[in-house]
């Protein structure tokens, strides 16, 4: 059954009144967000009584691009990748698949897409093909050569979408440098997931300057705020912070890794920023971990997955290792 926390990550408020204690007391594993937010953004200067610049939008869309790799005139910044992918789906016709399992809303962005298995992508040949690069959320990494064969299959009408948004941790799966004017490629990438501020609700749509163009039509005047725009041009600037953030959730993500070994879970997936088991009990699991106000991810479709985010710090960890040794 589909319930808050089943739904996304991040329901922390709707767990605190089914289990009980305090929201502030929980600690929120149920999400891909990094907890090391990028520590600027209080610092940026923010007129909040005028609208935000046009100047300043380009800006940040040239920030972007130069930290994704692309032209500018290939990047057009949205109030959120969720938002994102639903533009791009209303632009999409002829027969669609998405890859599952995957990120909901990609099942959600046409009307009539049917669900094709990751492990058998080929029978969506000569058809647009929805998929993420790190998957969600299994962790499941594509190499750019075989991304490249799926565009290649894609035939004339079909379009390749690669959803993106953890591919901050690993900037060389991207396939950015590959979007041109005359490829059916399009990305979305997300600000919030890498960076740690998903409040923000910003992300950046790839792709050729044709489908740049109609997307900017539908968005209109001022698509994003003018936090977004000072924030996410600060952020993205700060290459120092960017690879040692980089490394360090490796760091990390290694060590609950090593945690999950101990207690016999076998972690799943590439991306840094969480990790899948598989067993039986997931759900007896959540459950378990939940009564102990610790917050994780449980699927309706997958009762036997639950999906672990980075704990923000070694207490976290050791909070997480304590309700696993204890239940």
């Amino acid at each position: 059954m589909t319930t808050r926390w089943t739904w996304h990550g991040g329901g922390v408020a709707a767990a605190s009144a089914h289990f009980g204690g305090a929201p502030e007391s929980w600690l929120d594993l149920s999400t891909g967000i990094n907890p090391h937010a990028w520590p600027g953004a209080a610092e940026q200067a923010i007129d909040w009584r005028a609208l935000p610049d046009e100047q300043g939008l380009r800006a940040l869309e040239q920030a972007a691009a130069d930290h994704f790799g692309v032209a500018a005139d290939h990047v057009c910044a949205l109030p959120g990748t969720e938002v994102g992918l639903r533009l791009v789906g209303a632009l999409l016709d002829g027969p669609v698949r998405h890859a599952s399992p995957a990120y909901r809303t990609h099942g959600a962005m046409v009307s009539g897409a049917a669900p094709v298995d990751l492990d058998r992508l080929d029978e969506a040949d000569g058809q647009t093909l929805i998929l993420a690069n790190p998957n969600n959320p299994d962790g499941r990494i594509h190499g750019v050569a075989d991304l490249l064969a799926l565009l290649d299959r894609r035939g004339s009408d079909g379009w390749l979408v690669v959803d993106e948004a953890f591919a901050d941790g690993h900037p060389g799966i991207s396939l950015a440098t590959f979007v041109a004017d005359d490829r059916r490629l399009m990305l979305l990438r997300s600000f919030g997931k890498f960076f740690g501020l998903a409040g923000l609700r910003l992300g950046f749509l790839v792709a050729p300057r044709a489908i740049i163009a109609r997307v900017r039509d539908r968005l209109g005047a001022w698509p994003v705020s003018a936090a977004a725009i000072a924030i996410g041009t600060a952020a993205y600037r700060d290459t120092a912070w960017i690879e040692a953030m980089r490394d360090q959730l490796q760091r990390e993500a290694k060590a609950l890794d090593a945690l999950l070994l101990g207690h016999g879970y076998q972690p799943i997936g590439q991306s840094p920023l969480f990790r899948l088991i598989e067993t039986p009990h997931a759900m007896a699991l959540f459950e378990r971990l939940a009564g102990q106000a610790i917050l994780t991810r449980p699927f309706d479709s997958q009762p036997h997955w639950l999906r672990i985010g980075l704990p923000a710090d070694a207490m976290g960890l050791a909070r997480l290792e304590r309700a696993l040794r204890h239940g």
